[in-house]
């Protein structure tokens, strides 16, 4: 695909439910604090990690605060192989607006 798409938060609990991961790059602290329930908190320390360990077909979706780094992040990642990447438009602050049921601590 070598390229990714900005999806809502209803896009992206769609996708969650037939399987996609979640990949989170916020502060640790801020991940820590509430989350999309079952995200991956991907940063500089365990990327290389998570890439060599990554499904490279399983749909991703890259979450942020706003839905801007995550941006960068997603096309990173498709850059790297990834097939399916998508920026959570809003970020977490949507993502958890539209569903705080669906968010963990």
């Amino acid at each position: 695909m070598d390229q990714y798409r900005c999806i809502s938060p209803i896009e992206a609990a769609d996708l969650i439910d037939q399987g996609a991961a979640v990949v989170d790059i916020r502060d640790g602290q801020s991940y820590s604090a509430r989350r999309i329930t079952n995200a991956f908190n991907l940063n500089n320390d365990n990327l290389q990690d998570y890439i060599a360990a990554a499904n490279m077909d399983k749909p991703v979706i890259v979450c942020c605060y706003h839905g801007i780094s995550s941006q960068s992040a997603a096309g990173f990642l498709s850059h790297q192989g990834f097939d399916e990447v998508y920026s959570l438009d809003g970020g977490f602050e949507a993502w958890h607006q539209a569903f705080p049921d669906r968010c963990e601590s």
